[in-house]
């Protein structure tokens, strides 16, 4: 099976944005993944796309990737649209890995994009809320917030984890959105702000809780046939797991963990040939502050129960030993459904093309991703690592539209 590899990566501001479209704004993520293309590419080289979006509000439920990829000029390719929740664009980061690595095509788009804050707040709870079990959790009235509040409960109550440390999660993440210009709360907060802010859902204070979010993002991948193409510098896909498990969070063994992510680190690690202690850094899933603590022992970057000792360390820190959401995660850069995951792979793409600015992670070479749908029906992992220089004596290649036009 033939490598893959992230050639291009970029993601739209992530905000509120009433004068766009997700056809607008899916437009700014891709035309920015293209040209953060060391080499030239054109929309001729795409073979195919695969989108991520819930379609929050009802729009364009049916052809939503077609609607978004035609509506960018990739016309005739096969465009698949993929809902898993939240993993959306992880998921189609996934498929496109998968597309390529088969040989069924050589450069695959992978984005995702959503449109969240112009629905009244009830809606916006109800399209959230549909990630969830629906008889049981939606329809009883239990919101996403109350889900996560109910594991953050169970962890305290397991393990001791307190408040404070949910909270130095917020405060991690604050600090390194303000340093994100695409960050849709892009300022700092205090630990005291985020322990004394409104409470949402008991112990989860305001600031405990992701934003709803516009935002749409992209990555392109290649095969090694043509990767040399388009960069001397390339970042391979070194591994990649993916696992489901039980929609409603009251049909699963434990809440202080998510299995899913735990099945789909494992097989990712496995398939890079890695371990935690390999990473340079980590983009996770922290749609609220206690699925950081989760994803921390879950993605095995300390025992079960230490998440909360973890997050008050240090160590996930921009200067810490294993930086974790450089980005300002969803936290503070925000959480367009569909398009989060995508998002997550862009700031990847950033750190280890070194274009991360002032919060790059110095000497980057192997980052993760974790996106997780709903509360953790679905998960998927992705490894990347920076192979730096192996594609330098191949620069000169055709471009592809010329090879095609001899083939012809």
């Amino acid at each position: 099976m033939r490598d893959a590899y992230l050639v291009g990566a970029a993601q739209t501001d992530f905000g509120s944005f009433p004068d766009e479209s997700y056809r607008s704004l899916f437009r700014t993520a891709f035309e920015a993944a293209r040209d953060s293309v060391p080499a030239d590419m054109d929309s001729e080289d795409v073979d195919e796309a695969v989108v991520g979006t819930l379609g929050v509000g009802g729009r364009q439920l049916g052809l939503s990737g077609p609607a978004a990829t035609e509506h960018v000029g990739l016309h005739g390719i096969p465009t698949t649209r993929v809902e898993n929740a939240c993993a959306a664009s992880g998921y189609a980061v996934r498929q496109a890995v998968q597309a390529v690595r088969s040989g069924m095509a050589d450069v695959v788009l992978a984005g995702g994009v959503e449109i969240m804050t112009d629905t009244s707040g009830d809606a916006t709870k109800y399209w959230l809320g549909v990630s969830g079990e629906t008889e049981w959790e939606r329809l009883s009235g239990t919101t996403f917030a109350g889900v996560y509040a109910q594991m953050a409960d169970a962890h305290m109550a397991e393990y001791g984890t307190t408040s404070e440390q949910l909270s130095h999660v917020a405060v991690k993440n604050h600090r390194n959105g303000a340093k994100n210009p695409h960050a849709q709360l892009g300022f700092e907060c205090s630990l005291e702000d985020a322990e004394n802010a409104q409470t949402v859902a008991d112990p989860l204070t305001l600031y405990h809780c992701c934003p709803t979010t516009d935002g749409a993002a992209v990555a392109l991948i290649a095969s090694e046939e043509v990767v040399a193409e388009y960069t001397d510098d390339p970042i391979r896909v070194a591994g990649v797991g993916a696992a489901s498990d039980a929609v409603g969070l009251f049909q699963r063994d434990s809440y202080t963990g998510i299995e899913a992510s735990q099945r789909a680190a494992e097989t990712a690690y496995e398939r890079a040939g890695i371990t935690p202690d390999d990473l340079d850094f980590a983009e996770v899933h922290d749609c609220f502050s206690i699925a950081e603590i989760l994803a921390y022992e879950d993605l095995g970057f300390c025992d079960p129960g230490e998440g909360g000792e973890l997050a008050e360390s240090g160590k996930t820190g921009l200067d810490g030993e294993l930086p974790v959401n450089t980005s300002g995660g969803l936290k503070s850069k925000g959480h367009p459904i569909g398009a989060t995951g995508a998002g997550q792979v862009a700031e990847a793409f950033k750190q280890l093309s070194g274009d991360a600015g002032n919060r790059q992670v110095e000497g980057a070479k192997r980052g993760l991703t974790h996106n997780v749908g709903g509360s953790g029906g679905a998960a998927v992992v992705h490894v990347f690592e920076r192979e730096a220089g192996t594609a330098s004596d191949s620069r000169a290649a055709k471009p592809r539209e010329q090879e095609r036009e001899v083939d012809a």
